[in-house]
């Protein structure tokens, strides 16, 4: 494309990662003319995505799904069962059905991006009827993030802890290392249909997240607690993002200065679980039959009753982000003693504002002594963990690893920039990877520029900043 070329389409989708992907794919098939910008194309997406089986679309082909779980584990106390298939998405085959046959695909960092056209950095532009932003967020700074480490295990190493189809999404056991006094964060286990499994420690809430260092060490500990010995070089992934991006703002009449956010960027991250692809996925085609209809996609995809729900999932993520772990294990407990449709509308459900009330209610009624409540509402404790990694830096902390007798092995806590198998990409974040973020990211990573959603190559990093959606993960 020569430097001043200039081109006209229906929609110009910004980013390519699965939601901005899957976008310009169904309105490619819906007969719109599509213009899609991204630095990399055609890479395979780095990051490990999971979600329930019951939010993909009808129209994902069994392909995209590279492992089921027919009914996961959360651990609190004790081992609870959650009858709700869970499964992990196939970055190769997500990535080949969503095919851009069709579609004019530009290789590019978008510079400046508006209602109607997008500048890239080499000069060149392109005008839309509508252009929609797919870029993921910046580094979430103070901001409530989320944040994990994971690292892939062979599946017979695993086997102690995951074997067959089984995994575990929330385990809250005691033996990650991390006493008392110190931010919670659990374990994320499951495969990821490679012959791997994903060991993610990962943190929700947490104002500025919990650095890679640590999450890394307490990953360790706890394989160490299950005898399970690594070599040192498996590669792993790192996340790091923010769980509060609100909807955007509808727009009455035609939308002119702005373009329309889609995905992460468009408040489609799940404040309480970090989870984003399968929801965004979800309303890709609802997106899309605005956008035909000459109408704004924000207004059709945030009623006001899903507005309503994400408000209150937001009273949950600060809530979870006060706590101490012994009161988040308490807190899950009792919510998972909600029915399958107050479980659904907290996890996922766009709109169901009432069930997702009584779930609210329930779970700080049924959380237990009763003083707790008041730091789960946030009367008290408000600012437990403000700060408390800028004044407990990561020399403080003892990089060692505890293992019981008999299980000592060549485990480090030193990040090495290892590669995923399944892709030529080095490790990011998002679940949660950088190179690799819940859903978690990488030690190394292609970063994306906050200002303009650009990937440059970056060193080995101990608290990588979030990409764009490919980054994203869970």
């Amino acid at each position: 494309m020569t430097a001043r070329h200039v081109r006209d389409a229906d929609l110009c989708v910004v980013g390519l990662g699965p939601t901005g992907r899957a976008l310009a794919h169904r309105a490619g098939l819906a007969g719109l003319s599509v213009v899609a910008i991204d630095p990399r194309p055609e890479r395979i997406w780095a990051p490990t995505y999971g979600c329930w089986a019951d939010e993909l679309p009808d129209w994902l082909p069994d392909r995209a799904v590279a492992s089921r779980i027919a009914a996961p584990t959360v651990w609190t106390t004790r081992p609870l069962r959650i009858d709700r298939p869970y499964c992990v998405l196939s970055k190769p085959g997500l990535h080949e059905a969503l095919p851009l046959d069709g579609v004019t695909v530009l290789p590019g960092r978008a510079a400046t991006v508006s209602g109607h056209r997008v500048e890239l950095a080499d000069g060149s532009s392109v005008t839309a009827a509508a252009v929609v932003d797919a870029r993921g967020l910046p580094a979430p700074g103070p901001r409530p993030a989320a944040s994990a480490h994971g690292i892939f295990v062979d599946a017979e190493l695993a086997a102690p802890m995951v074997a067959g189809d089984t995994g575990l999404l929330l385990d809250w056991r005691a033996e990650n290392g991390a006493g008392p006094d110190e931010p919670p964060s659990f374990l994320y286990a499951v495969p990821v249909g490679d012959g791997k499994v994903i060991f993610e420690e990962t943190s929700l809430g947490l104002g500025g997240g919990v650095p890679q260092r640590e999450l890394r060490r307490r990953t360790l500990n706890r394989l160490a607690a299950h005898g399970i010995r690594l070599r040192g070089d498996e590669p792993a992934e790192a996340a790091h993002y923010p769980l509060d991006q609100p909807p955007p703002t509808a727009v009455s009449g035609a939308r002119s200065a702005a373009a329309i956010p889609f995905g992460s960027r468009g408040g489609m991250m799940h404040p309480c679980t970090g989870y984003g692809v399968a929801a965004s996925l979800s309303l890709v085609d609802p997106a899309v039959a605005a956008l035909r209809a000459g109408q704004d996609p924000v207004v059709t995809l945030w009623p006001w009753q899903a507005r309503l729900v994400y408000w209150m999932r937001t009273r949950g993520l600060h809530g979870m982000g006060r706590l101490t772990t012994e009161q988040t294990v308490t807190m899950f407990e009792a919510f998972f003693t909600a029915t399958p449709r107050q479980q659904r509308a907290l996890l996922s459900a766009h709109d169901d504002y009432a069930a997702l009330g009584a779930a609210l209610f329930l779970t700080v009624a049924r959380t237990w002594p009763f003083r707790w409540r008041y730091d789960l509402v946030g009367w008290t404790n408000r600012r437990r963990w403000a700060g408390y990694y800028a004044a407990h830096p990561a020399d403080t902390h003892p990089a060692t690893i505890t293992h019981p007798a008999g299980t000592a092995g060549p485990m480090t806590t030193a990040h090495s920039a290892t590669t995923h198998p399944s892709t030529s990409h080095p490790a990011s974040t998002g679940h949660l990877t950088t190179t690799h973020p819940a859903g978690t990211g990488h030690p190394t990573h292609p970063a994306v520029d906050a200002a303009g959603g650009a990937e440059r190559d970056s060193p080995a990093v101990l608290d990588p900043v979030l990409p764009d959606d490919r980054g994203v993960g869970r």
